[in-house]
């Protein structure tokens, strides 16, 4: 028996490929879908965060249409920037036209000096150093590195950069130049045109993988015993495995394990990630801005990124109305300093700063709050140690190390990829992995896996 530990979209892919029938998946919610699971409320429905399908991969792309019959909304984001009261395209290091003097100036002369300083041949050490090389020293600390202290709730030079990939937009010159002029005639964000199914959120594009799976609600993993190869729940029951994969964010299963030495308990420790507190506000009046979703540079400011969900699917809010929803981040790093119902009122009053919520509305406005204690994994210099020395202690009990399971990106082109082996124990998804994953990574992780499972390596 394959036991899966949660049914996120990795576990869900994993046992919808590998067949539901080898599959029990243990999920501690009364609901799948994991992060990606949406919720229907007074006829406004919220996802965590702006969740929208920007994937390359067909095969998921098939896989996410099928799941909705084919009903999704397909169309070209819109992303927009506050800073300081000005509204700036995204990406902002191509839209400096937008950007008021003499930021613009300073902006555009320190870019052309870190270029003439043969960035492009720099290695940079931490994320601060490629930040300066991509953008120069005044927009990297004005608008990046704020940016980063918000949403990755860290100082830049705490950040690797092995995780950035084509993430972060590295302008050229020319784009720099024509930008700090007037807008540019093509788009240069890394999203450009995305899906997401006409109703019921998010969750609907993982419909296919979630059907007749084998799912047990309600069991919280309460222990791991890798020797025995069991897995005990809350419940009492205990389930014996051939092979286990988990999905469980990897510092709470390596807790789940027991005694586990020393050393590895530091380094499960070491591993940190970001918690979010999502603030959903139900609005009756329609959206004051055209933007899909937005990002939020100003320092004295909570909301960090905003997305208003009827701009995701037209049927995601009544009529006339707008879902607005704010996400504010916390880690080791950044602790909370005020009560949530203070951030409360303090968001709702930054919203209305930038006019994104009408003063005379603020009577009729409804708040609700979520809090995500798994958020975004934080990829800092910690990391690569800390995992080196988690897997290297599971293989005792059946993981095989794979030859990017260090980096926190996988390139999914590789057609022929050494996953698990015959491995008894494998680890799949953003949390399991401890990697920089998006829904179609979730679902291709699963996927490769179950062909293992298939030709019967994990047998």
């Amino acid at each position: 028996m394959i036991v899966i530990l949660g049914a996120g979209l990795a576990g869900l892919s994993v046992s919808y490929h590998a067949g539901r029938e080898q599959c029990v998946l243990l999920e501690a919610k009364d609901h799948a879908f994991g992060h990606v699971a949406s919720v229907m409320e007074g006829g406004y429905t919220w996802d965590e965060g702006p969740h929208v399908s920007f994937t390359k991969h067909q095969y998921v792309r098939d896989l996410f249409a099928q799941s909705v019959g084919q009903a999704f909304c397909e169309y070209e984001v819109l992303v927009g920037n506050y800073y300081q009261g000005a509204w700036i395209d995204h990406p902002a290091q191509s839209n400096l036209y937008q950007v008021p003097e003499p930021l613009r100036g300073a902006c555009v002369e320190a870019f052309l000096k870190s270029r003439g300083a043969d960035a492009d041949g720099a290695n940079p050490e931490n994320y601060a150093e490629w930040l300066t090389n991509a953008f120069g020293a005044v927009f990297a600390e004005e608008f990046a590195a704020q940016y980063t202290r918000k949403y990755w709730t860290a100082e830049p030079e705490v950040l690797s950069v092995d995780w950035v990939g084509s993430r972060v937009f590295r302008p050229a010159v020319s784009d720099v130049l024509e930008g700090a002029v007037g807008p540019l005639p093509k788009k240069t964000h890394y999203i450009t045109k995305v899906r997401y199914p006409r109703s019921g959120g998010y969750q609907g594009f993982g419909k296919l993988l979630a059907q007749d799976a084998n799912i047990l609600y309600g069991r919280k993993v309460e222990r791991v015993n890798l020797a025995e190869q069991t897995v005990e729940c809350n419940t009492g029951e205990v389930f014996p495995y051939t092979t286990l994969v988990s999905t469980m964010p990897l510092p709470e299963f390596v807790r789940r394990c027991g005694e586990v030495p020393d050393e590895v308990a530091a380094a499960a420790s070491q591993l940190c990630c970001t918690q979010l507190l999502l603030l959903s506000f139900e609005v009756p009046h329609p959206a004051q801005r055209p933007e899909n979703w937005l990002y939020v540079y100003d320092r004295d400011m909570l909301t960090t990124r905003v997305h208003f969900t009827e701009r995701m699917s037209d049927q995601n809010a009544p009529e006339g109305c707008t879902g607005i929803q704010v996400e504010v981040y916390f880690s080791k790093y950044k602790a909370m300093d005020c009560s949530i119902e203070e951030m409360r009122q303090r968001v709702l009053q930054e919203l209305v700063q930038m006019g994104l919520i009408l003063q005379e509305a603020v009577p009729k406005v409804r708040v609700s709050t979520k809090w995500v204690e798994w958020a975004n994994v934080l990829f800092d210099h910690n990391q690569r140690g800390a995992l080196d020395t988690i897997f290297e202690w599971m293989t005792r009990y059946g993981l095989e190390r794979e030859p990017d399971d260090l980096h926190p990106l996988s390139d999914w082109s590789i057609e022929e990829r050494p996953v698990a082996g015959k491995a008894k124990l494998i680890l799949a998804g953003r949390f399991g992995q401890w990697k920089y994953y998006w829904s179609d990574d979730c679902v291709l992780r699963g996927q490769a896996l179950a062909a293992g499972v298939r030709s019967g390596r994990f047998q």
